[in-house]
C-alpha cells in the first residue's frame, strides 16, 4: 500500500495558513460579539428600568391623603397619557400598606421591596405576558407602593437589531478578510509551488542551480539550501568520475603489467625464472595496491570535504608512532630515518587520520625519491617546529631535490617527476593527496629546499590548540569545520 490517498487529503499549506488566521479571529469575533449583545441587554435593561421608575414617581406624586384615605387624582385620560408608549403596554397599580389596591390592575403583584429599600426591579408574568416591574415605596402622605409593568417586546427587538447589525457586516468582513488572505497567501506561495514543479520537471542528472523567483527571505533561503545541495551532490559526483576514470587510467598499466608478466612465467619451464618473475609479479601488486590506497585516499578526502570537523590532536604522538612504522622500511633500503621536536607534547587543531594519511606520504615519496647521490648517505627527518601559535610538521632529505618549477609541477594531479620516470614508480598522486589533505584541514602546505640547501623539504603549518590547563580551567577550543 502506498500513501498517496493520505497525503492526497492532506489541506495545502495555504488553507493550513488561512486556517490558522480565520480560525483565531473567529473565535475571538465570536466572543466579541458575545460581550456586544450582553452590553447593549445591560444598558437597554438599565433604560427600560430607568423609564418605568420615571413612571412610578410621577403616579406616586398624584396620590394624596382625602378624609376618607389615600386617593389618585389622576383621571383615566390623564393616566393614559402619562403611561403612554407607542411599542409598549404599560400596567400599574397602587396598593395600600395592607395590600389593598387603591387604583389600577389588582392582580398586577410584583415583590415588594425590602428593608429600607424604596425600589425593587423584577421580572414578573401578568394576563400570559412577560413584563418587566418596579415596585416604588412612598412614605408620604401615608405608607403606598407603586407597580409599574410594562411588555418587553421593544427592548427584544432592540437587542435583535443590535445583534444584525453587529454580527451580519463583522460575517461579511470575515469572509471578504477569508478571500482576501487566501488570495494573497496563494500569491505569496506561488514561487515554492513552482519551485517544486521546476524540481518534479527536472532530470535527475540535471543539477544546474535551480532559478527561485524571491518573493521572501523565506523563499530565497530555501532557493538558497537547494541549489547549495544541488552544488554538493554535482561535487560529489564529480569526485566519484574522477575516481572511477583515475581508477581505470591509472590502474591499466599495473594490471597489464602483471598479466603480461604471468603470460610470460607460464610460458617458461625453469624454475629460476618463475622465481623472478612471481617477485616482479609482486613489485607489481604492491604499486597497484599502494595507487588504489592513493586513490581511494583523494576520494575519500573530496567527498568529506564539507562535513569534515578538525579537533584538537597530539601531533607529536602521530609522528612518534608513523616514524616507527617505516624504520623498516628505511632500514632495509639504507635510509636513517630520524625525527626531531617531539621531547615535549604539540597540539594542533587537525584531524588525526588525514594527518597520518599526510605524514605517511611525505615519508614513503622522501625513501623512494629522496636518496642522496653515490657516495652519500642518505637521509630522511621528521621536524617538528613551533612558533607563535602555529607548528610546522617538515619531511626533510638529502636527495636531488627540485627545481621550484618541479615543485609547481607536482602538486598537479597526475603529475610524475624525473625520479618517478626514472625509475618508474607511482601514479602522480601523492603531493596532490597532501595537498588536499592539508586543504581540508585548513593547513599550509608548501616545498621547499632544506637549510642546508640539499634535497627537498615538504612542510606543512597547523594551527596551535589550547594547553591542557586552559581548556580545563573552561577556554573553548578552537574548531574549525
Amino acid at each position: 500500500m502506498t500513501d498517496a490517498p493520505e497525503d492526497s487529503r492532506r489541506p495545502s499549506l495555504r488553507a493550513r495558513l488561512v486556517q490558522h488566521v480565520m480560525v483565531p479571529l473567529a473565535l475571538t469575533w465570536l466572543l466579541g460579539t458575545a460581550v456586544t449583545v450582553g452590553v447593549a441587554s445591560f444598558f437597554a435593561e438599565k433604560a427600560l428600568d430607568r423609564a418605568l421608575l420615571d413612571d412610578a414617581y410621577a403616579i406616586a406624586s398624584k396620590v394624596k391623603s382625602h378624609p376618607g384615605g389615600l386617593a389618585l387624582e389622576l383621571s383615566s385620560g390623564e393616566m393614559s397619557t402619562l403611561l403612554f408608549d407607542q411599542s409598549e403596554r404599560v400596567f400599574f397599580a397602587i396598593f395600600r400598606e395592607d395590600g389593598s389596591v387603591i387604583a389600577g390592575h389588582p392582580g398586577l403583584n410584583a415583590p415588594r421591596p425590602l428593608g429600607n429599600s424604596m425600589t425593587r426591579f423584577s421580572d414578573i408574568s401578568y394576563q400570559g405576558r412577560e413584563l418587566r416591574s418596579v415596585a416604588l415605596r412612598r412614605t408620604e402622605p401615608a405608607v403606598f407602593d407603586v407597580v409599574v409593568a410594562l411588555t418587553t417586546g421593544s427592548r427584544e427587538e432592540l437587542l435583535h437589531l443590535v445583534l444584525l447589525y453587529s454580527v451580519v457586516p463583522q460575517l461579511l468582513l470575515l469572509a471578504l478578510l477569508a478571500w482576501w488572505l487566501r488570495r494573497v497567501i496563494g500569491r505569496d506561495l506561488w514561487p515554492f509551488s513552482q519551485l517544486q514543479q521546476s524540481v518534479n520537471q527536472r532530470d535527475a542528472l540535471d543539477l544546474t542551480p535551480v532559478t527561485v523567483t524571491a518573493t521572501s527571505s523565506d523563499v530565497e533561503k530555501l532557493g538558497m539550501a537547494i541549489n547549495a545541495l544541488l552544488d554538493r551532490v554535482r561535487q560529489s559526483m564529480r569526485a566519484q568520475r574522477e575516481f572511477s576514470g583515475n581508477v581505470a587510467h591509472e590502474l591499466r598499466t599495473p594490471l597489464a603489467g602483471i598479466r603480461a608478466l604471468t603470460e610470460y612465467g607460464l610460458a617458461q619451464q625453469d624454475p629460476a625464472v618463475w622465481r623472478e618473475q612471481l617477485r616482479r609479479i609482486g613489485a607489481s601488486e604492491a604499486r597497484a595496491s599502494r595507487l588504489v590506497e592513493q586513490l581511494l585516499s583523494l576520494a575519500l578526502v573530496e567527498e568529506a570535504e564539507v562535513g569534515l570537523v578538525t579537533e584538537t590532536i597530539a601531533l607529536d604522538e602521530i609522528v612518534r608512532d608513523t616514524v616507527l612504522r617505516y624504520l623498516g622500511r628505511a632500514d632495509a633500503a639504507g635510509v636513517d630515518l630520524g625525527v626531531q621536536g617531539i621531547e615535549q607534547a604539540v597540539r594542533v587543531q587537525g584531524n588525526a587520520a588525514l594527518v597520518e594519511g599526510v605524514l605517511g606520504n611525505l615519508i614513503d615519496n622522501a625513501l623512494r625519491y629522496g636518496r642522496a647521490p653515490a657516495g652519500r648517505a642518505s637521509t630522511v627527518t621528521v621536524v617538528l617546529l613551533q612558533e607563535q601559535g602555529a607548528v610546522t610538521l617538515s619531511v626533510v632529505d638529502n636527495g636531488p631535490g627540485l627545481t621550484p618549477e618541479e615543485q609547481q609541477h607536482l602538486m598537479q594531479r597526475g603529475a610524475r617527476g624525473a625520479a618517478q620516470t626514472r625509475l618508474g614508480e607511482g601514479a602522480g598522486l601523492g603531493l596532490a593527496i597532501v595537498s588536499r589533505f592539508a586543504d581540508v584541514m585548513h593547513a599550509g602546505f608548501k616545498l621547499g629546499q632544506p637549510v642546508q640547501g640539499l634535497g627537498l623539504r615538504a612542510s606543512l603549518t597547523f594551527r596551535t590548540a589550547p594547553a591542557p590547563h586552559a581548556l580545563a580551567a573552561g577556554a573553548e577550543p578552537d574548531v574549525a569545520a
